[in-house]
C-alpha cells in the first residue's frame, strides 16, 4: 500500500466514524461552525473538567473531508489538557500553512494526513473548520 492509498484510507475511516458523532451531555459549550464555500456545518460539544477535555463531540454534516477531520480533531484533544488542545490547533493550522515542522506535525497523529490539502485550495476551510470552531471555543 502506497502513502496516498493510507491517506486515503485514514480520511474515509475517520469520515464514516460514527463514534464522535453525538452531543456531549452534560456539556459546558456548543459552538457552531459553517464552511459557507461548501455546506458544512458543524456544532462541537464540549465539557472540561479541571482544566482537561473530559468530552468533546460533534454533530453536523459535510464532506468527507470535514468529517474526517473532525474526527480526527477529536480523537487528538480528548482527554488532553486545553493548553494541549491549543497546542495542537497551533500545529494543525500551522501544517496546513506550511509553516510546521516535521517532528511538530508527528505530534498530530491521524491529523497529518491533511499536510498537503493546501494544494486543494477549496478543501483547506473543509480541513479546518472544525479546528477553528474548537479554537474559538477555548
Amino acid at each position: 500500500m502506497n502513502l496516498e492509498e493510507l491517506y486515503k484510507d485514514t480520511i474515509l475511516y475517520h469520515g464514516r466514524n460514527t463514534e464522535n458523532k453525538r452531543e456531549v451531555s452534560p456539556c459546558d459549550v456548543k459552538k457552531r461552525g459553517v464552511n459557507h464555500s461548501c455546506g458544512d456545518e458543524i456544532t462541537i460539544s464540549l465539557r472540561v473538567r479541571d482544566g482537561i477535555i473530559d468530552d468533546v463531540a460533534f454533530l453536523g454534516y459535510g464532506c468527507m473531508i470535514s468529517m474526517a477531520s473532525t474526527s480526527i480533531m477529536i480523537d487528538l484533544v480528548k482527554g488532553k489538557k486545553v493548553e494541549e488542545a491549543k497546542e495542537y490547533i497551533d500545529i494543525f493550522i500551522r501544517m496546513i500553512k506550511r509553516e510546521a515542522t516535521d517532528e511538530e506535525i508527528k505530534k498530530l497523529g491521524d491529523g497529518l494526513v491533511f499536510q498537503n490539502i493546501q494544494n486543494m485550495p477549496a478543501r483547506v476551510k473543509c480541513a479546518t473548520l472544525a479546528w477553528h470552531t474548537l479554537d474559538e471555543i477555548i
